[in-house]
């Protein structure tokens, strides 16, 4: 998943040649997911058509402050009545990221010293998100001492330049200054904002789902754990830069996500085991899953036989993961969670103690709308001071963004 998905990009197209290339940018941030909104000066419109950015972009294309009638189609004028306004704060409040490709010399100059003769500069002025911007002129444009100091002035403003390539030039020059190819522009945005995400360079172990226990080779214990809270802590972590280590028991979530490796496990035995490998090289462990606590002592190596009215099992414990990751950890955070159904909070708090946590995440089976088979939790934290914070019902999205945010919190402590 790319960390553009979801994200709001506007697009400012001014009227160079390098126009032509913005089709092919508008697909493909729209197949990373992005929702784009494209912006034209009125000269961009003479090298690419409002309609071909309408129909990639599934939203109407902008150009003036005013549309009047003869702007649009008869369809639109019966619905617009005698014209509408553009409103040039709302695009520039919408969006997440701000682009300015092809930005040309003059558009650059105006962006520069604050000109605002068209719409795209008016919301270029109005805008508080992240500005990026890809020059595309010749090659003697490029390095003029005007051009390189509206560079310094527009780098000084917080925007940042998507540097132009040396390649042939619609003069017929070969040099710098042309614009950055549509894929390399938006690998540019997608490295520059992964870098700026609060996780980045962090390693995240996060166990999820049910732990099976055989009986024999066709039955097992187990429990209604569907691994969707780990699966959603996961994602989050990775949406916000983590690498992600996902040791998941049995279980039919997915995790759509480049920074998620999954590690698949079916008893406690191989999740220690992985748990086991991996915790010295990470920097954050969470989990998540549902381990039994009890295994079968001797696993049948035949399908048991129905006969006996009665039949029994004898029981033995699992290895505690969680309390080894606590007795072991140096300077990892060890979060674990404690599904409870009473003596809630002494329970959490003595689990704290013994098993050397830094955080624990308490969800009650009495609590409507908490624990397995729901996508919503109730969740209270509890930190190792004993500090008690209790969360009010939400979905298992939001709850596993409270809990990343914890994270955060603690390495910026």
């Amino acid at each position: 998943m790319s960390v553009l998905n979801g994200k709001k990009i506007l697009l400012g197209i001014s009227g160079g040649i390098a126009a032509y290339k913005t089709a092919s940018l508008v697909r493909l941030f729209i197949k990373a997911g992005a929702h784009v909104q494209v912006i034209m000066t009125p000269a961009s419109k003479v090298f690419v058509t409002p309609l071909t950015l309408a129909t990639l972009s599934k939203n109407p294309v902008y150009s003036t402050f005013y549309e009047t009638p003869d702007d649009v189609s008869v369809e639109e004028h019966q619905a617009l009545g005698e014209g509408v306004w553009n409103n040039h704060v709302e695009l520039a409040l919408w969006a997440d990221i701000m682009l300015i490709a092809p930005a040309t010399a003059n558009t650059l100059s105006k962006m520069a010293s604050g000109t605002c003769d068209n719409l795209l500069l008016a919301t270029y002025l109005s805008a508080k998100c992240p500005v990026y911007f890809a020059p595309a002129m010749d090659l003697d444009m490029y390095k003029h001492p005007s051009t390189l100091a509206n560079f310094k002035a527009l780098h000084e403003f917080g925007n940042t330049i998507i540097p132009a390539e040396s390649g042939e030039l619609a003069s017929g020059l070969s040099g710098e200054g042309r614009m950055a190819e549509p894929e390399n522009i938006v690998a540019f945005i997608e490295a520059d904002l992964a870098n700026q995400l609060p996780l980045k360079g962090k390693t995240i172990l996060v166990t999820a789902g049910p732990t099976y226990e055989a009986i024999d080779p066709v039955r097992f214990i187990g429990n209604h754990s569907s691994g969707k809270m780990g699966y959603d802590i996961a994602l989050c972590a990775a949406q916000l830069g983590a690498s992600v280590l996902l040791v998941s028991g049995p279980s039919h979530c997915k995790a759509n996500h480049t920074g998620i490796q999954i590690l698949p496990v079916v008893s406690a035995q191989e999740m220690y085991d992985v748990c086991l490998t991996y915790f010295s090289q990470v920097d954050v462990a969470i989990a998540a899953a549902a381990v039994a606590d009890y295994k079968p002592k001797n696993v049948a190596s035949q399908k048991i036989k129905k006969s006996d009215a009665e039949f029994s099992i004898e029981l033995e414990k699992t290895k505690d993961i969680l309390a080894y990751m606590g007795a072991v950890k140096k300077n990892q955070m060890v979060i674990g969670f404690a599904l409870e159904t009473e003596n809630e909070i002494e329970n959490a708090n003595l689990k704290i103690q013994k098993k050397n946590l830094d955080l624990i995440v308490l969800n009650s089976l009495q609590d409507d709308g908490a624990g397995f088979q729901k996508e919503t939790n109730k969740v209270t934290f509890i930190d190792k001071n004993f500090n008690i914070q209790p969360m009010e019902l939400k979905s298992k999205e939001a709850v596993a963004a409270d809990i990343i945010n914890k994270v955060i919190a603690y390495f910026n402590a």
